[in-house]
């Protein structure tokens, strides 16, 4: 006869428990010593327990996750092969930008493989190139990143203007994608706390389903771009947290229907030159906190991408990063792994919650696109993005071989390809832009400048 092990041992309640340790600490203050608050203003105790768990979310996390790369298209004969040669090396989808319309039919005549899905960041908006890619949606399962609402965020400016863009949106869902995209990574590579990445995607989600609700268009899916940082059990939570409020907002517009797909990234906000094999270990942490909130694809970042044009060796590794986590570490075995961690589950609710309070806030303002234009939005991210600088300029915040343990003798001034600080171009713009920056950036200007 089986018994279970737990069956010989007394449960122990939380109270039981936190009186134990109030007796370790001799006095010492309970929440003084062991309570902390993160950026987020979320009060992180020493232990979880089944009694003091207020929900459990009831989320549905994909079956599986794809692992991505990121291959740009300058010529599409070449990124094709490229992208052929990726996929004979283990990934799974392929995440291709462009800057400039291409030959549609070069790329997806040279690719070999349609069993493998396709994701399209194009920086430009155009209604008919993008509805000639749908084309080849028969074939391939394919999104092309549309989101009008992003570009004029990170821009300043619309693609034209607000009613053209609006109408190239319709015309886009309306005759070949019924889908759009939310692009989240920017709120975080800028330095805005999870609660306000959280909260500014529900609100822009909101404004194109008004949109969408007024023109009665269809929606069959709204995919989400993220970026995870290194805070590895609340990346966890934001992205399951992201879910519950995703599917919240969509109902709430009569699209509860509608799929829900997440694309990872890791951020770039703590990414280095000096000493920068510790990317490696910062991106391989965040991968893993986008599986185990739930992503659908993981599109890892070379821990050289920030200084070296795009490179063979780079590729590899990020790749075997992620391949590493998916067969060797049985990433992909368990659909759901962090259901029943009271520490994970308590985190989404707070985030959750906390989240959608901000997200009524700025809906009672007049909506995301009103406080853009007014820089409340721009505001309150630089305000967070400030305290997490200060944070780690005092060193609270560690990024090791940068404000911590750096190695003197590390020379970057003859290593760099690319320029991996944040460019200054003044325009005229209708809005501030919100600008991504890197924690380190100061610092490692001070060395460029002393080797």
């Amino acid at each position: 006869m089986k018994t279970s092990l737990f069956s010989e041992f007394d449960p122990v309640s939380a109270k039981a428990y936190k009186q134990k340790i109030q007796f370790d600490l001799k006095g010492a203050d309970y929440n003084d010593t062991l309570v902390w608050q993160s950026l987020e203003g979320i009060h992180v105790r020493p232990f979880y327990h089944k009694d003091e768990v207020k929900k459990t979310a009831n989320i549905i996390l994909p079956k599986h996750w794809f692992i991505g790369e990121k291959i740009f298209i300058n010529q599409a004969v070449q990124s094709a092969e490229t992208a052929n040669n990726a996929i004979a090396n283990g990934v799974e989808a392929v995440y291709f930008q462009a800057n400039k319309p291409f030959d549609i039919a070069a790329l997806f005549t040279t690719l070999s493989d349609t069993s493998v899905p396709l994701y399209f960041d194009l920086s430009f908006l155009d209604a008919q190139f993008y509805n000639e890619l749908y084309r080849y949606s028969d074939k391939y399962e394919l999104v092309v990143k549309l989101d009008i609402i992003n570009h004029l965020a990170l821009d300043g400016n619309w693609f034209t203007n607000l009613n053209k863009d609006h109408q190239d949106f319709k015309e886009v869902i309306q005759e070949a994608a019924s889908s759009f995209t939310i692009d989240t990574t920017l709120y975080q590579n800028a330095g805005a706390t999870m609660v306000q990445q959280l909260a500014y995607g529900m609100a822009q989600l909101a404004e194109y389903l008004n949109f969408c609700e007024q023109e009665n268009l269809k929606l069959e899916e709204v995919v989400v771009e993220v970026s995870v940082g290194a805070n590895y059990f609340f990346e966890i939570a934001k992205l399951r947290a992201l879910r519950e409020l995703a599917q919240t907002v969509l109902s709430a517009f009569s699209y509860q229907d509608t799929a829900i797909k997440i694309v990872a990234h890791p951020s770039r906000r703590n990414k280095t030159i000096y000493d920068y094999n510790t990317n490696m270990l910062r991106t391989t942490t965040e991968c893993m906190s986008a599986v185990l909130g739930g992503a659908d694809w993981v599109v890892n970042m070379p821990y050289d991408a920030l200084y070296h044009k795009t490179n063979d060796f780079g590729q590899r590794i990020s790749r075997n990063q992620l391949i590493v986590l998916k067969e060797e570490s049985y990433f992909d075995a368990v659909q759901n792994p962090s259901d029943g961690s009271y520490y994970v589950e308590e985190l989404t609710h707070q985030l959750a919650e906390k989240a959608l309070t901000l997200f009524k806030d700025i809906e009672r303002n007049g909506g995301l696109l009103k406080q853009l234009k007014d820089g409340t939005v721009q505001r309150k991210i630089k305000e967070s993005a400030t305290r997490e600088q200060q944070l780690f300029d005092e060193g609270v915040i560690t990024l090791l071989g940068t404000n911590k343990h750096p190695n003197q003798d590390d020379k970057m001034k003859d290593n760099l390809e690319l320029y991996p600080f944040v460019k200054i171009n003044p325009r005229k713009t209708i809005i501030a832009p919100i600008i991504m920056r890197r924690l380190a950036e100061a610092v490692e200007k001070e060395r460029l400048k002393t080797e």
